[in-house]
Protein backbone atom coordinates (compact mmCIF):
# COMPACT_ATOMS: atom_id res chain seq x y z
CA UNK A 1 0.00 0.00 0.00
CA UNK A 2 2.97 2.34 0.42
CA UNK A 3 3.97 1.99 -3.25
CA UNK A 4 3.01 4.60 -5.87
CA UNK A 5 0.00 3.53 -7.91
CA UNK A 6 1.97 2.56 -11.04
CA UNK A 7 4.47 0.48 -9.06
CA UNK A 8 1.68 -1.13 -7.06
CA UNK A 9 -0.04 -2.15 -10.30
CA UNK A 10 3.17 -3.73 -11.61
CA UNK A 11 3.59 -5.55 -8.31
CA UNK A 12 0.07 -6.96 -8.60
CA UNK A 13 0.78 -8.07 -12.16
CA UNK A 14 3.96 -9.79 -11.04
CA UNK A 15 2.27 -11.60 -8.16
CA UNK A 16 -0.56 -12.92 -10.31
CA UNK A 17 1.71 -13.99 -13.17
CA UNK A 18 4.15 -15.69 -10.78
CA UNK A 19 1.37 -17.61 -9.04
CA UNK A 20 -0.02 -18.83 -12.36
CA UNK A 21 3.46 -19.72 -13.63
CA UNK A 22 4.23 -21.84 -10.57
CA UNK A 23 0.90 -23.66 -10.47
CA UNK A 24 0.65 -27.18 -11.97
CA UNK A 25 -2.96 -26.60 -13.00
CA UNK A 26 -5.21 -23.63 -13.85
CA UNK A 27 -5.60 -21.13 -10.98
CA UNK A 28 -9.09 -19.86 -10.21
CA UNK A 29 -10.07 -16.22 -10.21
CA UNK A 30 -11.01 -16.40 -6.53
CA UNK A 31 -7.54 -17.64 -5.60
CA UNK A 32 -5.79 -14.94 -7.62
CA UNK A 33 -7.88 -12.06 -6.32
CA UNK A 34 -6.67 -12.90 -2.82
CA UNK A 35 -3.18 -11.87 -3.96
CA UNK A 36 -4.21 -8.35 -4.96
CA UNK A 37 -7.14 -7.38 -2.76
CA UNK A 38 -10.37 -5.57 -3.47
CA UNK A 39 -8.77 -2.33 -4.63
CA UNK A 40 -7.46 -4.01 -7.78
CA UNK A 41 -9.59 -4.19 -10.91
CA UNK A 42 -8.77 -7.82 -11.66
CA UNK A 43 -10.14 -7.87 -15.21
CA UNK A 44 -7.99 -4.88 -16.18
CA UNK A 45 -5.00 -6.54 -14.52
CA UNK A 46 -5.45 -9.72 -16.57
CA UNK A 47 -5.73 -7.64 -19.75
CA UNK A 48 -2.46 -5.86 -18.95
CA UNK A 49 -0.69 -9.17 -18.26
CA UNK A 50 -1.92 -10.51 -21.60
CA UNK A 51 -0.71 -7.34 -23.35
CA UNK A 52 2.70 -7.76 -21.70
CA UNK A 53 2.90 -11.31 -23.01
CA UNK A 54 1.87 -10.54 -26.59
CA UNK A 55 5.50 -10.68 -27.79
CA UNK A 56 6.41 -13.67 -25.65
CA UNK A 57 6.28 -17.33 -26.80
CA UNK A 58 3.56 -18.11 -24.28
CA UNK A 59 0.16 -16.64 -23.42
CA UNK A 60 -2.34 -16.43 -20.59
CA UNK A 61 -5.48 -18.48 -21.23
CA UNK A 62 -8.66 -19.23 -19.32
CA UNK A 63 -9.27 -22.99 -19.18
CA UNK A 64 -11.08 -25.37 -16.82
CA UNK A 65 -12.34 -22.50 -14.69
CA UNK A 66 -8.90 -20.98 -14.10
CA UNK A 67 -5.94 -19.17 -15.63
CA UNK A 68 -2.91 -20.92 -17.08
CA UNK A 69 0.22 -19.96 -19.03
CA UNK A 70 0.54 -21.96 -22.25
CA UNK A 71 3.11 -21.99 -25.01
CA UNK A 72 1.77 -20.54 -28.23
CA UNK A 73 0.97 -23.23 -30.82
CA UNK A 74 3.58 -22.06 -33.31
CA UNK A 75 6.36 -23.07 -30.90
CA UNK A 76 5.12 -26.64 -30.47
CA UNK A 77 7.76 -28.07 -32.85
CA UNK A 78 10.59 -26.43 -30.93
CA UNK A 79 9.35 -27.97 -27.70
CA UNK A 80 9.05 -31.42 -29.27
CA UNK A 81 12.66 -31.26 -30.42
CA UNK A 82 13.83 -31.01 -26.81
CA UNK A 83 11.75 -34.03 -25.79
CA UNK A 84 12.19 -32.96 -22.16
CA UNK A 85 8.91 -34.25 -20.79
CA UNK A 86 6.87 -31.10 -21.37
CA UNK A 87 3.18 -32.02 -21.37
CA UNK A 88 1.13 -31.17 -24.43
CA UNK A 89 -1.71 -28.81 -23.60
CA UNK A 90 -4.07 -30.19 -26.22
CA UNK A 91 -6.16 -33.36 -26.15
CA UNK A 92 -4.42 -36.74 -26.23
CA UNK A 93 -4.55 -38.92 -29.32
CA UNK A 94 -7.98 -40.54 -29.49
CA UNK A 95 -9.54 -43.06 -31.83
CA UNK A 96 -12.67 -41.92 -33.73
CA UNK A 97 -14.83 -44.00 -31.36
CA UNK A 98 -13.16 -42.52 -28.27
CA UNK A 99 -13.56 -39.00 -29.66
CA UNK A 100 -17.22 -39.61 -30.49
CA UNK A 101 -17.80 -41.03 -27.00
CA UNK A 102 -16.16 -38.21 -25.05
CA UNK A 103 -17.89 -35.64 -27.26
CA UNK A 104 -21.29 -37.24 -26.67
CA UNK A 105 -20.66 -37.37 -22.91
CA UNK A 106 -19.68 -33.69 -22.93
CA UNK A 107 -22.95 -32.67 -24.55
CA UNK A 108 -25.33 -35.17 -22.95
CA UNK A 109 -23.88 -35.79 -19.50
CA UNK A 110 -24.69 -37.62 -17.40
CA UNK A 111 -24.83 -40.45 -19.98
CA UNK A 112 -24.73 -44.22 -19.53
CA UNK A 113 -22.83 -46.61 -21.79
CA UNK A 114 -26.14 -47.93 -23.12
CA UNK A 115 -27.23 -44.42 -24.08
CA UNK A 116 -23.88 -43.76 -25.74
CA UNK A 117 -24.11 -47.02 -27.68
CA UNK A 118 -27.62 -46.15 -28.84
CA UNK A 119 -26.39 -42.75 -29.96
CA UNK A 120 -23.39 -44.13 -31.85
CA UNK A 121 -25.36 -46.92 -33.50
CA UNK A 122 -22.83 -49.46 -32.26
CA UNK A 123 -21.67 -50.75 -28.90
CA UNK A 124 -19.40 -48.48 -26.90
CA UNK A 125 -17.23 -51.01 -25.12
CA UNK A 126 -16.02 -50.93 -21.54
CA UNK A 127 -12.52 -50.66 -22.96
CA UNK A 128 -13.39 -47.32 -24.58
CA UNK A 129 -14.86 -46.03 -21.32
CA UNK A 130 -11.83 -47.35 -19.42
CA UNK A 131 -9.40 -45.61 -21.75
CA UNK A 132 -11.19 -42.27 -21.41
CA UNK A 133 -11.21 -42.69 -17.62
CA UNK A 134 -7.50 -43.53 -17.59
CA UNK A 135 -6.84 -40.28 -19.47
CA UNK A 136 -8.93 -38.47 -16.82
CA UNK A 137 -11.24 -37.09 -19.52
CA UNK A 138 -14.36 -38.64 -17.98
CA UNK A 139 -15.43 -39.91 -14.57
CA UNK A 140 -18.27 -41.97 -13.17
CA UNK A 141 -21.18 -39.81 -12.14
CA UNK A 142 -24.42 -40.90 -10.46
CA UNK A 143 -26.05 -44.24 -11.10
CA UNK A 144 -28.88 -44.03 -13.58
CA UNK A 145 -32.41 -44.73 -12.28
CA UNK A 146 -32.82 -47.69 -14.63
CA UNK A 147 -32.61 -51.47 -14.31
CA UNK A 148 -29.25 -52.46 -12.89
CA UNK A 149 -28.51 -48.86 -11.86
CA UNK A 150 -25.63 -48.43 -14.32
CA UNK A 151 -23.13 -45.63 -13.90
CA UNK A 152 -23.66 -42.48 -15.92
CA UNK A 153 -20.51 -40.68 -17.05
CA UNK A 154 -19.50 -37.03 -16.93
CA UNK A 155 -16.52 -35.06 -18.17
CA UNK A 156 -13.79 -33.81 -15.83
CA UNK A 157 -11.86 -30.61 -15.33
CA UNK A 158 -9.03 -32.31 -17.19
CA UNK A 159 -11.38 -32.57 -20.19
CA UNK A 160 -11.87 -28.79 -20.11
CA UNK A 161 -8.14 -28.23 -19.77
CA UNK A 162 -7.24 -30.63 -22.58
CA UNK A 163 -9.74 -29.15 -25.02
CA UNK A 164 -9.01 -25.54 -24.04
CA UNK A 165 -12.47 -24.77 -22.62
CA UNK A 166 -13.12 -22.41 -19.74
CA UNK A 167 -16.37 -24.24 -18.97
CA UNK A 168 -18.95 -26.45 -20.65
CA UNK A 169 -20.69 -23.28 -21.82
CA UNK A 170 -17.83 -22.92 -24.31
CA UNK A 171 -18.60 -26.20 -26.10
CA UNK A 172 -18.94 -25.43 -29.82
CA UNK A 173 -22.05 -26.15 -31.83
CA UNK A 174 -22.08 -29.74 -33.01
CA UNK A 175 -22.18 -28.51 -36.62
CA UNK A 176 -18.81 -26.78 -36.14
CA UNK A 177 -17.26 -30.02 -34.93
CA UNK A 178 -18.51 -31.82 -37.99
CA UNK A 179 -17.30 -29.07 -40.35
CA UNK A 180 -13.85 -29.29 -38.74
CA UNK A 181 -13.80 -33.05 -39.35
CA UNK A 182 -13.64 -33.88 -35.64
CA UNK A 183 -16.65 -36.15 -35.83
CA UNK A 184 -16.23 -38.80 -38.48
CA UNK A 185 -19.44 -40.78 -38.35
CA UNK A 186 -20.25 -43.87 -40.35
CA UNK A 187 -23.49 -44.22 -42.26
CA UNK A 188 -25.14 -46.33 -39.57
CA UNK A 189 -24.43 -43.84 -36.79
CA UNK A 190 -27.40 -41.94 -35.46
CA UNK A 191 -27.52 -38.24 -36.24
CA UNK A 192 -26.32 -36.32 -33.20
CA UNK A 193 -28.09 -33.08 -34.04
CA UNK A 194 -31.55 -34.05 -32.85
CA UNK A 195 -30.30 -35.79 -29.74
CA UNK A 196 -28.14 -32.85 -28.74
CA UNK A 197 -31.12 -30.51 -28.66
CA UNK A 198 -31.77 -31.76 -25.12
CA UNK A 199 -31.56 -29.36 -22.20
CA UNK A 200 -27.81 -28.70 -22.23
CA UNK A 201 -28.33 -26.06 -19.56
CA UNK A 202 -29.43 -28.85 -17.21
CA UNK A 203 -26.30 -30.81 -18.08
CA UNK A 204 -24.10 -27.84 -17.23
CA UNK A 205 -25.89 -27.32 -13.91
CA UNK A 206 -25.38 -31.01 -13.11
CA UNK A 207 -21.63 -30.93 -13.71
CA UNK A 208 -21.20 -27.74 -11.70
CA UNK A 209 -23.11 -29.34 -8.86
CA UNK A 210 -20.83 -32.39 -8.98
CA UNK A 211 -17.78 -30.10 -8.87
CA UNK A 212 -19.23 -28.28 -5.85
CA UNK A 213 -19.75 -31.55 -4.01
CA UNK A 214 -16.17 -32.63 -4.72
CA UNK A 215 -14.81 -29.29 -3.44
Amino acid sequence: SDLPQAMRWREWMGRVEAAIFAAPSPVTRDALTKLVGRDCNFDDLICDIRDDLCTRPYELVLVAGGYQLRTKPRYADAIRVLNNGARAAGPPALTPTELLTVTAIAYLQPATRTELSRLAGKEISRDVIGQLKSLDLIAAGPRAPTAGAPYAYVTTKRFLEAFGLASLRDLPDIEKLEDAGLLQRSANEIELDGVLRMRDRDAIDFVEAVDDEED
